[in-house]
């Protein structure tokens, strides 16, 4: 996308109903281009609206994300951060970041994107965030010397952000091993952590989360897949009016930030009994999903590595991220 774009966008992002020839001035182009901008849009998957011989508009109001604003809120919450970006489209924030050189310590950097056309959830998988219906970020932050427990820092991230979902409003956000957000059984969000650490030395990490805030129908539709776990988005959740955008993006960036200083001088210690509090998991009988067979048993928590522990037959078993995936046991 270009300038033009972002412009085009901004101009409609109030919901309100434009005419070509009421856009195409403001734009400093014809209207036949504005024709040609609306549907490049469409083709980057922004649902504009057309109509007849009046103009276009998008399906409802949507505030878009603003580095100053954000900026201005992490400042507001004791968090200075000078490298904090909204990209208006990327692949995925996650790979935007891991692929550049990691901060300094003590320099965190930030990135959101309004439209993220790869986003990517656990084990690959895609993560589907229409634009204007989610929020997505990524942190990147270096830990100077690494820190205990460092498999298990996803799990921590978990407990920060479903702990600010709770002050935001959401009192039955919980987490999910390895790192879902739930509420009420419906998937809310998701984390992905990446991780580079060197034995004894530095260690740098990039974790996303893609938040689900007000889907659209299709986008339901879409997620509804038959054995899929059903979806819920944050005004669902609330039972009322959304907050900021911008402020959502910044309480939950502040989250974030605020997990890793606290996991830099610990580790997992002071997590492990909060996970506990907000495992959504604990005493179920689940389904592990492996290459070579499922087993089943009773999820029991986790241990301080971060690996889930499942009682079967009498036995408890250890199971990491990386090798299995969760779904509910049949009865």
């Amino acid at each position: 996308m270009n300038h033009r774009h972002e412009a085009l966008l901004a101009l409609l992002a109030d919901g309100a109903l434009h005419s070509g020839a009421g856009l195409a001035p403001r734009l400093g182009v014809s209207r036949a281009t504005v024709c040609k901008l609306v549907g490049e849009l469409r083709q980057h998957g922004v649902a504009v609206e057309s109509v007849p011989r009046s103009g276009y508009r998008l399906p409802q109001p949507v505030e878009l994300l603003d580095a100053g604003r954000i900026r201005g809120a992490l400042d507001a919450r004791g968090w200075r951060v000078a490298d904090l970006q909204v990209l208006f489209e990327t692949g995925s924030t996650n790979t935007f970041l891991f692929d550049a050189p990691a901060p300094p310590s003590a320099r965190p950097r930030v990135v959101f994107a309004e439209l993220q056309q790869a986003g990517r959830g656990r084990r690959g998988r895609s993560w589907l965030a229409p634009f204007g219906s989610g929020l997505t970020f990524s942190v990147a932050w270096t830990f100077a010397d690494t820190p205990p427990g460092l498999p298990a820092l996803g799990l921590a991230v978990g407990v920060g952000i479903a702990e600010a979902l709770r002050t935001l409003g959401v009192a039955a956000a919980q987490v999910k091993w390895p790192n879902d957000l739930v509420w009420r059984g419906h998937k809310l969000g998701g984390l992905l952590l990446q991780l580079r650490s060197e034995a004894g030395g530095a260690s740098s990490v990039v974790a996303g989360l893609g938040l689900n805030v007000a889907l659209p129908a299709g986008a339901r539709e879409a997620l509804a897949a038959p054995g899929a776990q059903p979806v819920a988005d944050l005004g669902e959740a609330l039972g009322r009016p959304l907050p900021s955008r911008n402020d959502l993006g910044a309480t939950l960036a502040a989250a974030m930030l605020a997990t890793f200083d606290d996991f830099a001088h610990q580790g997992f210690a002071p997590f492990a009994a909060r996970w506990t509090a907000l495992d959504a998991l604990a005493g179920a009988r689940v389904r592990v999903a492996q290459d070579d067979g499922d087993v089943e048993g009773e999820a029991c928590g986790t241990d301080a590595d971060g690996a889930l522990l499942l009682r079967v037959d009498g036995r408890v078993r250890r199971f990491h991220s990386g090798d299995v995936s969760l779904r509910p046991a049949a009865p």
